[in-house]
């Protein structure tokens, strides 16, 4: 597995929609999957989609634990999630900052739904429906909307809220 440059913001990969996977039994498919948790990993990630290592499909990964990026943020477990669909489970949203490896040293105020319900295929094609809360659901929000063109500023409702980390946060960088 590798370590993949990661895309930014104005590629054109990242504004469109990807195609959906059809072939689970691709071997390809697991090679990016692993390039995907490397890259992830090596950039203190909370989530991916393939869009942003160059892939155009409906693939995303996510996990949270013990994250430098996010240190207050709840655990969330390691998945990965192929042909996503989101429930909102109410219409209550909630404000709260994002970054994005896409959009290195950045951070916005995005509002997203609070609790949803996601369903989608496991690396096997084996069906998955999950329920999440809180940064779980912002993290799956977050990921499935790179699959559909959408970055997060996108989403911002005023840009006041959006700007670097160093500006926004001075004091967490001591």
């Amino acid at each position: 597995m590798a370590v993949r440059p990661v895309l930014k913001m104005g590629h054109p990969i990242l504004q469109q929609t990807a195609a959906p996977v059809t072939d689970f039994d691709d071997p390809k498919l697991a090679a990016i999957v692993g390039d995907m948790f490397d890259t992830m990993a090596a950039l203190n990630g909370a989530g991916l989609a393939a869009p942003q290592i160059g892939e155009s499909i409906q693939l995303v990964i996510f996990q949270v634990a013990n994250n430098p990026r996010y240190p207050t943020a709840e655990a969330v477990p390691k998945t990965i999630l192929i042909n996503p669909t989101i429930t909102p489970l109410s219409d209550t949203q909630v404000d709260d900052w994002e970054g994005c490896l896409s959009i290195p040293g950045m951070r916005g105020l995005v509002p997203r739904y609070q609790s949803i319900r996601y369903t989608g295929y496991d690396l096997n094609g084996t069906p998955l429906a999950i329920e999440a809360s809180d940064f779980h659901a912002r993290v799956v929000q977050h990921e499935v909307d790179h699959l559909f063109g959408i970055l997060y500023p996108q989403r911002i409702k005023d840009l006041r809220y959006f700007g670097f980390e160093s500006e926004l946060f001075p004091a967490d960088l001591s």
